[in-house]
Parts: C-alpha cells; structure tokens; sequence
C-alpha cells in the first residue's frame, strides 16, 4: 500500500496574508520520535551556562519567525552568546535550536491552540512531557541555569517534566504576570508571549540570570 504524508486540515493565514497549510499533529508521527531519539542517544549537547527553552512557531525555520526573532534579539541583547544555548520545543518535541532545519523540524505545520479535541490535548500532554523529561535528563549536567518561556499546555508540559525528572526549569512569564493579563474574551486568554507585559518580564527574567552567571 502506498504511504501517505502528513494531511492537511486546515489553511490559515500569517498576518502578511500568506497562506500556510495546517497538518494533522506532527507529535504521533513516526519521523518526529526518530529525530527525538536521535537527539537524546547520539547528539552531543555542548555545555553552557544557560538552557533557555522556547516554544515552537509555525514559521519554519523557527529563528525566522517573528517572536523568535523578537526574543532572539531581546536574548542577545541581555546575554553574551558563549553562556546559553537555545532548545526548541513544543509540538516538534525537544529540539537544540541549532537542529532546527534537520528534517522533519522545518517540514510541518500545525497549531495546538487551535485544536479543540481534548484527547489530542492530553496525548500532546503526555507525549511532550516524557521528550521534555528525557532532554533534561540528558543535560542534567550541561547547563547550570535553565529558563522557560512559555504559556499555556506547553508550560504545563514543563512543570511536569521537570518534577518527574528533579530537574529545575526558571518559568517566565511569572503566574501574576499572566493572571493580570488573562482575557477570557479572548480566543487565547493567555494571549501571546510577544505581549509587551510578558516581553517586559522576559528580558529582566535574563538581566537576573546574567548576573548570576557573573558572580
């Protein structure tokens, strides 16, 4: 029988009017959990001071996308490029920045917030918990700080990941931060991490961390 690839479910918009097609979810897919593998048994992840771990775009390559640009240049403004390295995830899995065109990274697109089906929520849940688990635990040893930007599922994924694993992750924006900011009228009451509040609190959340790094 002939294989298939990924389907499409949806074509949206980006904000320049380009049109972007919408795949099933790439975290059950097969080439996901082998790159994921691959990651965590045959990759070296060269030590530095700080993990920081960023949630997915839809924009591929993920650097190229508006809000990693936008953090981006918030990191490198605060942080001297030779203390932190960069991890990737989200719907992808767990992934260093600097793989982040290997294939399948740049090859999907897909949206969890738009997803209202409560079992693919939990199976992402789940499934992204146990890759953010193992990638801690692989680089229990490779980064004395690491910080966590991020909101909703994938911030739950984190605080799970990190208890069931011992290992500590910084989480920014701060609970207050985003309880303050929250719209319920909203069709993502948390918003976005590109929110001048939550960029605020970002950038003095590294001010802090590089001093720590300097003592």
């Amino acid at each position: 029988m002939r294989k298939t690839g990924p389907r499409v479910v949806e074509v949206v918009q980006d904000r320049h009017g380009n049109r972007i097609e919408i795949f099933d979810p790439p975290f059950y897919r097969k080439e996901f959990e082998d790159a994921y593998r691959f990651i965590i048994d045959d990759y070296a992840v060269a030590p530095r001071e700080i993990g920081l771990f960023l949630p997915c775009a839809v924009r591929k390559p993920y650097s190229q996308s508006p809000s990693h640009r936008l953090f981006r240049r918030i990191i490198d403004e605060v942080l001297d490029p030779a203390d932190y390295h960069i991890v990737i995830f989200g719907t992808c899995g767990t992934v260093p920045a600097e793989l982040e065109c290997m294939y399948p990274f740049c090859n999907y697109h897909y949206m969890l917030g738009r997803t209202t089906d409560e079992r693919i929520r939990r199976d992402f849940h789940r499934i992204e918990v146990y890759r953010l688990k193992g990638y801690l635990e692989k680089t229990r040893d490779t980064y004395r700080h690491r910080l966590a930007y991020c909101i909703g599922p994938f911030r739950k994924a984190v605080v799970e990941a990190s208890k069931e694993s011992g290992v500590a992750v910084d989480l920014l924006p701060s609970d207050p931060i985003i309880e303050r900011l929250y719209d319920i009228d909203c069709p993502f009451p948390e918003g976005s991490l590109s929110m001048q509040g939550y960029i605020d609190e970002f950038r003095e959340g590294l001010v802090r961390i590089a001093k720590m790094v300097q003592r």
